[in-house]
């Protein structure tokens, strides 16, 4: 599908656009901070969010822009198995009620500002500290690029076409983030999360109500999957496994983002995670509205050449103009939100612990801050490079890998948390393992998040991401007791002696 310039959408997106822009420059001066200058004020907000920013700020992080459009687009196209997002957003806040205080107050008393920091605290260990670090900002990358690429799919609904807009937004992101550091996506989010909110309460009384119903939706979703020959309102048994698996595989990783631990880190409290632990899943609900608008489309007659339209083209279609451009303005905020978060939590990977750990170890905390918002608009101009010089398809292969490499980084900065027994050499060479094996079988399977293990004549379709994390982990396993055991038997040898 084609859009012609809808005028009225095109100012109120405008409009809103400018609103943002404004609250994200003044967020500097938010709390009467004397300056910025300290890597913890500008990249972690001075670790003072209360429930509510905090709740906003991960909200606004971790259900990105992308989010709103791919997993609509992932449901339009395959149906039920898309929906595998939903129990993922919920499998994962147990693991943040029950994990993250604990790193929050590992990171508070010893003042670590990233996961690597908890890491080469832990262990003492640089080259694992620089696995964990690397791992970090490759990853949120392509992660960034998406953003941008959600952003442009909502210039394509209002019939924007070239590149000079995407150039303008990218702009506007980079000067925010540099000028006001973590303060400016915070107080942006709760704009942008309370016009989601509108747009998704507006959506699933009215577009069904349009479209004659529920009942009516499911029916016309269900013909076009039977039509197309793929896809189904319900899951095949043979779904079962990768569904479960994605969710799981998808769950653990998450917070292993750097954007998402830069949310846990800035807030006030340990208790302040517990609270938004119990408080998050309310994204996950309208997180499962916002996939039944993939089967709204179907029902909805929509023809269209690229999945990822279907949400804007929803709007486009059943509503106002000026409603329109509501929706479409609280998308590509939803998209600055996270990019702005990326960028900031690589950029205090690459200061922290690369910047400081190799180049200069005695930089000033001023030097620190100066540093990491330079590399916060290195990685967002990165990014957008990424769209304006590379095939789309890249970023999005390089996204599904950075989610198996994400959760790479697990073991070695949530197990040390718990346990003294693993050693450093045993959690890189089971890192090494699981970054190379995992990547090894996205190749394979032509970068596809699954992998069909085979037994005789049975087999078994799971997230590739799960199977690599398994490897790292029995390699962690097996190197570290081997390490023990030397060492026991040194000290044996010693005593002897």
């Amino acid at each position: 599908m084609t859009a012609e310039i809808d005028w009225a959408a095109l100012a109120v997106f405008v409009l809103l656009l400018g609103l943002v822009t404004a609250i994200g420059f003044g967020a500097a001066r938010w709390r009467r901070i004397k300056t910025l200058s300290p890597l913890e004020e500008w990249g972690l907000g001075g670790r003072q969010f209360g429930t509510w920013i905090t709740w906003f700020l991960i909200g606004g992080d971790i259900y990105t822009a992308y989010t709103m459009i791919a997993v609509p687009a992932l449901v339009y196209a395959t149906g039920a198995f898309g929906f595998f997002a939903l129990p993922y957003t919920i499998l994962v806040y147990p693991f943040v009620f029950a994990v993250m205080p604990i790193f929050w107050k590992v990171a508070k008393k010893n003042n670590y500002m990233t996961a690597a920091d908890v890491v080469y605290g832990r262990y003492g260990y640089r080259p694992l500290e620089l696995a964990v670090a690397l791992t970090g900002v490759i990853a949120t990358m392509p992660y960034i690029a998406l953003q941008l690429i959600g952003i442009e799919t909502v210039f394509h609904t209002l019939g924007i076409t070239g590149k000079l807009p995407l150039i303008a937004a990218f702009l506007i992101l980079a000067l925010n983030t540099y000028s006001s550091g973590l303060r400016a996506p915070a107080l942006i989010a709760v704009v942008k999360d309370t016009m989601i909110y509108i747009v998704v309460i507006a959506a699933i009384l009215l577009i069904p109500f349009k479209l004659g119903g529920y009942s009516a939706v499911f029916e016309t979703a269900d013909a076009a999957f039977l039509a197309k020959g793929s896809g189904g309102i319900l899951l095949t048994p043979a779904q079962f496994a990768p569904y479960v698996s994605l969710a799981l595989g998808s769950a653990l990783a998450l917070f292993m983002y750097p954007h998402a631990l830069t949310g846990i880190l800035a807030s006030a409290s340990a208790n302040t995670i517990r609270k938004n632990a119990i408080l998050l899943p309310a994204y996950s609900t309208v997180l499962a509205l916002l996939a039944l608008m993939g089967l709204m489309g179907h029902a909805a007659g929509l023809k269209l050449t690229n999945n990822n339209d279907v949400v804007p083209f929803l709007f486009k279609t059943l509503f106002p103009g000026w409603f329109a451009g509501f929706a479409f303005a609280a998308i590509a905020i939803g998209a600055m939100v996270p990019a702005a978060i990326m960028s900031i939590g690589a950029a205090n990977l690459f200061t922290r612990n690369f910047w400081k750990a190799y180049i200069n170890p005695d930089v000033t905390l001023a030097g620190e801050a100066k540093v990491a918002k330079m590399t916060s608009l290195a990685l967002v101009a990165g990014a957008l490079l990424f769209i304006l010089f590379l095939p789309t398809q890249f970023a999005l292969d390089l996204q599904l890998l950075g989610g198996l490499w994400i959760l790479q980084t697990l073991p070695a900065v949530i197990f040390g948390l718990f346990t003294g027994w693993f050693r450093s050499l045993g959690l890189l060479l089971g890192w090494a393992a699981g970054f190379l094996g995992g990547s090894w079988l996205a190749w394979l399977n032509d970068f596809k998040p699954l992998h069909t293990l085979h037994f005789g004549s049975a087999s078994i379709t799971l997230y590739s991401g799960l199977l690599a994390l398994a490897v790292n982990i029995a390699v962690a396993i097996l190197v570290s007791a081997v390490l023990r055991r030397a060492a026991r038997g040194d000290r044996d040898l010693a005593g002897v002696n």
